[in-house]
């Protein structure tokens, strides 16, 4: 459910007198209309027409919905001229664009990976549109739960106004970038932050243990085994210990098991969304 960012957008100009919502209705393979094209200052909102969930995801981290159980509707303004690619955080194949237009932006900025799993590297790029090189660019960051913008670093532009950050160290918790230059702002991105879930299996016991920047210790998560119709069932309920780590037996049917550990966006804690484990294949004879 993850993505690489493909393009960086900016800061806003004044909005149009007047402003319009397209609706995109979401379907269990694609996003109705694929493109949707828009004015600055439009909002467009999706609809879950479907009867499973689903999730809006930006490439680069400018818009992220909840996820969306059938019915249920995100909406986003967009406030910069760009072409936005976005996916359905719950199956990455399933894609769609918004193509807005209007003065291009000033200052652009972009996020590598809109989600990242904690530790996981993730970058910031975008362009000035002066187009030179060696201008100041600087970069703040709102971490959670802080309530306002605080100065990052300053970096320089290369060929054609572009600018590269790599974030050392990464975020450790829900985080929102902005770009400045020549006294215009670019529009807010984000990084959103799952927790590192690891999940091993010897003799007969599975060991799992939760990472971030927070202690998980006495939170729950949930063993899950993997139906012969696609769905992730939970088979336990595990309560983590005092290093945010539990040792679990399962019991499983005869043959292959594909297994996981999950934990809900309850569970994980303010400033994270919900974690798994990588999934791992147990048989017993």
């Amino acid at each position: 459910m993850l993505a690489v960012a493909a393009l960086a957008v900016g800061a806003s100009p004044a909005m149009p007198a007047s402003t319009a919502t397209v609706t995109v209705q979401i379907k269990r393979l694609s996003f109705v209309p694929t493109t949707a094209s828009i004015k600055t200052g439009d909002t467009v909102r999706w609809v879950n027409s479907d009867t499973q969930n689903h999730q809006v995801v930006s490439n680069n981290g400018s818009f992220v919905s909840p996820i969306l159980g059938p019915g249920k509707t995100y909406s986003h303004r967009f406030t910069a001229a760009a072409i936005y690619r976005y996916h359905d955080g719950l199956n990455a194949a399933v894609k769609g664009t918004v193509r807005v237009t209007g003065p291009p932006p000033a200052v652009t900025i972009g996020a590598s990976l809109p989600i990242i799993v904690y530790g996981q590297q993730v970058t910031l790029s975008g362009t000035a549109s002066s187009g030179n090189p060696n201008e100041r660019v600087t970069i703040y960051q709102q971490p959670y739960p802080q309530t306002s913008f605080a100065e990052m670093t300053t970096v320089l532009t290369t060929t054609g106004g572009a600018w590269n950050l790599v974030l050392t160290p990464s975020p450790k918790t829900l985080t929102q970038y902005q770009a400045k230059w020549n006294g215009r702002t670019s529009v807010t991105v984000g990084v959103q932050v799952r927790p590192r879930i690891r999940l091993s299996y010897r003799n007969g016991r599975f060991t799992t243990i939760v990472q971030s920047a927070a202690s998980h210790a006495r939170r729950s998560v949930q063993a899950q085994r993997l139906s012969r119709f696609g769905q992730w069932v939970t088979l336990k309920k595990v309560r983590l210990g005092g290093q945010s780590s539990a040792v679990f037996r399962l019991t499983l049917p005869t043959g292959k098991s594909q297994i996981r550990v999950a934990m809900s966006i309850n569970q994980a804690g303010a400033g994270y969304l919900a974690g798994y484990s990588p999934t791992i294949t147990v048989r017993r004879r």
